[in-house]
C-alpha cells in the first residue's frame, strides 16, 4: 500500500510541476487519459532514480565533495530529462523541453514530493 501511496505523490508532484515549469508538459486527451500519463511516468521516474541514483552519486562522490552537493541538483535534473526521454520512447504525452525545464522541473517535483509527504505521513514512520 506504501508503494501505492508513494507512486500518487509523486504523481501529483508531477502534476503541479507541469502547471508551474514551463517546458514541462503533459498533453492527454482528456483527464483519464492525463492521469493513467502521469502515473505511469511517476512510475518511470521512481524506477529511474531507484536505480541510476545511486549509482551516480557513488561514481560522482568526489563531484558532490567539490560541489557541496549542488552537483545533486545537476544530477536531479538529468535524471528527470531521462525521465521525459523515456516516456517519449514509450510515446507517451510527456515532455521535458531541454536541460533548464528538467532543472526547475526536478525542483519543484522534490519540494512539492516533500511537502505532500509532510501531509501524508509515511506509515513505516508512525511505528
Amino acid at each position: 500500500m506504501g508503494f501505492l501511496i508513494r507512486l500518487a505523490i509523486t504523481a501529483i508532484a508531477l502534476w503541479i510541476t507541469t502547471l508551474i515549469v514551463p517546458g514541462v508538459e503533459v498533453t492527454g486527451r482528456n483527464t483519464t487519459d492525463t492521469a493513467v500519463t502521469l502515473l505511469v511516468v511517476a512510475l518511470i521516474f521512481g524506477v529511474v532514480n531507484a536505480v541510476l541514483k545511486p549509482v551516480i552519486k557513488v561514481l560522482g562522490c568526489v563531484f558532490y565533495l567539490l560541489t557541496l552537493g549542488l552537483f545533486a541538483l545537476v544530477v536531479n535534473a538529468l535524471l528527470f530529462l531521462l525521465t521525459g526521454w523515456i516516456a517519449r520512447q514509450l510515446q507517451l504525452p510527456f515532455q521535458v523541453d531541454g536541460f533548464w525545464a528538467a532543472f526547475w522541473g526536478a525542483i519543484v517535483m522534490a519540494v512539492v514530493s516533500w511537502l505532500i509527504s509532510i501531509v501524508v505521513p509515511d506509515r513505516r514512520e508512525a511505528r
